[in-house]
């Protein structure tokens, strides 16, 4: 790899020069939120815009892997605050309210999440990047998909769901916004219901 630029402390593989940049757009997201550019990161760097591009094409694929990094740090903390919660209808409710709670103060996840920076991902809330947010974060609760009936299908579907509430949240908090126990009771009633009604339902012969 070559070792122009850098600010004279040039990264020794590949992977190192990835970790640099994506830590460098990592602090523009902290400070600026999608508003920033390849050029931005590159000048906090030391490097040419071209050697940013030789590893990220454009500014939107550098915002979507800066977001999928630290999506495993989001959901390592959300799977923390569900542990021992292993009812499905309590677990979602719990988890789309705790992810709506947290969104505000987390711009990285709310890049992946919600459509906002013109081009950015997708502009559909069920992009693949999410969709695959979304499944991890189902399957990181301590609930037995499959001994409560629950195939692979479901969860892509059930995923899906989740995300397009999540988008529903966002875009319109409801007048007043509804906060805490008032929003888990919300989501208990009419997103819990189902899952719980789902659970009801025996296979026919």
């Amino acid at each position: 790899m070559r070792t122009h630029g850098w600010s004279g402390s040039a990264p020794s593989t590949d992977e190192e020069a990835v970790a640099r940049i994506l830590d460098a757009a990592g602090n523009a997201i902290d400070a600026r939120g999608a508003d920033f550019s390849i050029t931005d990161v590159a000048r906090t760097l030391g490097v040419t815009r071209q050697t940013v591009y030789r590893y990220f094409p454009s500014t939107d694929a550098l915002l979507q892997a800066s977001a999928q990094r630290a999506a495993t740090g989001f959901l390592d903390r959300l799977a923390a605050h569900l542990q021992g919660v292993t009812e499905p209808d309590e677990a979602v409710a719990e988890g789309i309210a705790t992810a709506l709670e947290w969104l505000p103060e987390d711009k990285h996840i709310g890049l992946l999440l919600t459509p906002g920076r013109a081009g950015a991902f997708s502009q559909t809330v069920t992009s693949d990047v999410a969709l695959q947010f979304a499944n991890s974060m189902l399957r990181r609760f301590d609930v037995d998909w499959g001994a409560r009936g629950f195939d692979d299908d479901d969860l892509d579907e059930l995923a899906e769901h989740l995300l397009r509430i999540i988008q529903s949240f966002v875009i319109d908090p409801g007048r007043p916004p509804r906060r805490g126990p008032q929003l888990r009771a919300y989501l208990r009633r009419w997103v819990g219901a189902a899952l719980t009604a789902e659970i009801a339902v025996e296979p026919t012969c």
